[in-house]
């Protein structure tokens, strides 16, 4: 059944791609970005790893959901795919059993780590955006964003609901490389340009400021030779491996500075001038590495990620 999976989504993204290369999809805000930032992504590639990621998610994504939670069982083979965990990235997986603040980016197949994570046996609660129409967020939330039947999407609009999963133990998830556009935004710089940062990080940090924070991420590399993959495989499935990242971030310390409300239903507010965001200023840096690595696995050229601070560019 999954290799039929692998072959409609092998046409789905290829006529996507199509599709979308035609249309000129968003070609306008990368090219915006890349004279931004002076990253020149190649259009074509980035797409076609967009739409092969997309595809994946709606025809292949129950493989991840079966992936093994014991690490000692890695590196692995699942319906054809080749899965490993980077060695350095074990103990800190370990330690994601317990909770804290994870942070990740559009950043290749960011959401195959959702169910990846779930499958490790760790807490994962993921903070997302509701999408519309009401029954495709629906599918999302119930099909995709779900393993064993336990949804980790969750739609969480105050401080104290963050605060809440925080105590809760659970691993709360945050997509932290958009330009926030509420009047708390943080200020930073991204790749060298000025850029509104979100403030949830540092905010969840001055009420619990013992909170281990990490940074995971996947990375497709070609398979290790002599490996398990070797064994009865053939050429084509040893190409490529998945790999599972894991950092914990150095411990982030808020500036006094800044005073939050906790009450508050809307956004996060402060009582004084924002000061910049530690927590951001790491992420951002450790993206701007993967950025420098692969520029067309980064998604967020396809945001208007600059808006807030520059929204002439677009």
């Amino acid at each position: 059944m999954f290799f039929k999976g692998k072959i409609v989504a092998a046409v789905f993204a290829q006529v996507a791609y199509t599709v979308l290369k035609l249309a000129g999809w968003k070609r306008k805000t990368v090219l915006a970005n890349a004279k931004h930032v002076k990253i020149l992504p190649d259009y074509n590639i980035l797409l076609k790893n967009l739409t092969r990621h997309a595809s994946e998610l709606l025809f292949c994504f129950g493989t991840f959901k079966r992936l093994p939670a014991d690490f000692s069982k890695y590196p692995c083979r699942v319906d054809g795919w080749n899965f490993a965990l980077d060695e350095a990235a074990i103990p800190v997986l370990e330690k994601m059993r317990s909770g804290g603040i994870f942070l990740t980016a559009h950043y290749g197949n960011y959401e195959a780590m959702g169910p990846w994570l779930c499958c490790l046996g760790i807490p994962l609660v993921a903070s997302y955006i509701p999408v519309k129409p009401k029954w495709l967020n629906n599918i999302l939330e119930r099909k995709i964003r779900a393993v064993d039947g336990r949804s980790y999407s969750v739609d969480a609009r105050t401080p104290r609901d963050f605060l809440r999963i925080l105590n809760d133990g659970k691993l709360f998830c945050l997509l932290a490389d958009q330009d926030s556009r509420i009047p708390s935004a943080l200020p930073g710089t991204f790749l060298g340009c000025p850029a509104n940062v979100n403030p949830l990080p540092d905010f969840l940090l001055k009420h619990r400021p013992q909170t281990p924070v990490y940074i995971c991420w996947m990375e497709e590399r070609g398979a290790f030779s002599g490996d398990a993959f070797s064994k009865g495989a053939s050429p084509s499935e040893r190409r490529k491996v998945r790999v599972l990242h894991a950092i914990e971030v150095e411990r982030a310390q808020v500036a006094d500075s800044a005073q939050f409300d906790v009450a508050s239903p809307a956004h996060l507010v402060f009582s004084a001038q924002s000061s910049p965001s530690v927590v951001n200023t790491q992420f951002n840096k450790w993206l701007e590495e993967r950025i420098a690595e692969n520029p067309n696995l980064w998604y967020g050229f396809t945001h208007r990620r600059f808006y807030s601070q520059s929204p002439t560019i677009y």
